[in-house]
């Protein structure tokens, strides 16, 4: 359901499978900023579960071929993904059997972000690190955006290491365009309480005037208002989080209603796809095919500029 009304409007849509308030479009002046070529991405978290059936029934695997056809034809195109890669406990033998079939098929265009999942088989999270071969955090150029993968799963010393590193790198890559992601999101109305773990990344990467946060965790879509740390609105240098847990894994209700959340959904799987142009991006809710069975959203949309 797509509203045109105030945000205040759905709450009493609160437990329906989708809310929404559009940002408002940008004119034909301010959309100078999506002009120029732009780096593709396609993000989603928690995504490939095996245990009640073969990889093929799986919503990882509709998800998969989803992306795989956005990606035909563009080489410069890039997969985020959100942590929880496999359930339920990221262990090899998952990656092996239910990842690698699914979303496997474009590891080698995959930055990923590793989730609360990846842990519980192993404390070093060994079946996630051996397949994917990456550090706990890491930082990498798309076009003129800096792009930032986090551990939101990392204990308390190694966190303090993290942020340092993360205000460090973010010192040493003054970009106009600055787009972090990690798995457990700081704001979210849906069934896990958002911890505060990554409010001292959030002000970090606010301070240096960054543009988004992806995460995953709870297994819906949703799409917030620009926020500074403390969760108010900042239009002018908040950054727009998307929370996208629709990657494949069983989708969950919405429980709490949080601020400034402009778009809420959960009766599909699928992908975000952002355009990061040189001055600004454009996003897109990407559902998995409809099968008659699920009526779908609108998809959401739009566009900004970056500070």
């Amino acid at each position: 359901m797509t509203l045109s009304s105030p945000l205040t409007a759905c709450l009493s849509l609160l437990l329906l499978s989708s809310c929404a308030v559009a940002p408002s479009a940008p004119d034909a002046a301010s959309a100078a900023y999506l002009a120029g070529p732009a780096y593709t991405v396609y993000a989603a978290g928690d995504i490939a579960d095996c245990r009640q059936r073969g990889w093929q029934y799986t919503g990882a695997a509709l998800t998969a071929e989803l992306i795989a056809g956005e990606l035909a034809g563009k080489p410069d195109a890039a997969v985020l993904s959100l942590g929880d890669h496999t359930y339920p406990a990221g262990l090899a033998t998952e990656f092996r059997d239910c990842y690698a079939p699914t979303w496997g098929r474009f590891k080698a265009r995959t930055y990923p972000t590793p989730g609360n999942h990846e842990y519980y088989g192993s404390r070093s999270a060994s079946g996630y690190v051996d397949y994917f071969g990456r550090p706990d955090y890491y930082s990498f150029q798309l076009g003129s955006w800096h792009v930032i993968s986090l551990n939101s799963h990392l204990p308390a010393a190694r966190l303090d290491e993290q942020l340092a590193w993360l205000k460090d790198d973010l010192a040493r890559h003054p970009a106009r365009c600055t787009l972090a992601y990690w798995h457990a999101p700081l704001y979210s109305s849906g069934g896990h309480r958002a911890p505060k773990t990554m409010q001292p990344a959030w002000q970090a990467l606010h301070a240096a005037g960054a543009e988004l946060v992806l995460s995953g965790h709870d297994h819906d879509y949703e799409r917030f208002a620009p926020q500074d740390a403390n969760g108010n609105v900042d239009q002018a240098r908040g950054l727009r989080q998307f929370v996208i847990g629709t990657g494949g894994a069983f989708l969950t209700p919405f429980f709490y209603f949080m601020p400034h959340s402009e778009m809420r959904d959960n009766s599909s799987h699928g992908v975000l796809r952002l355009n990061l142009h040189e001055a600004g991006y454009s996003w897109r809710y990407l559902a998995v095919p409809d099968d008659g069975t699920v009526a779908r959203p609108a998809p959401d949309s739009g566009a900004a500029p970056c500070h």
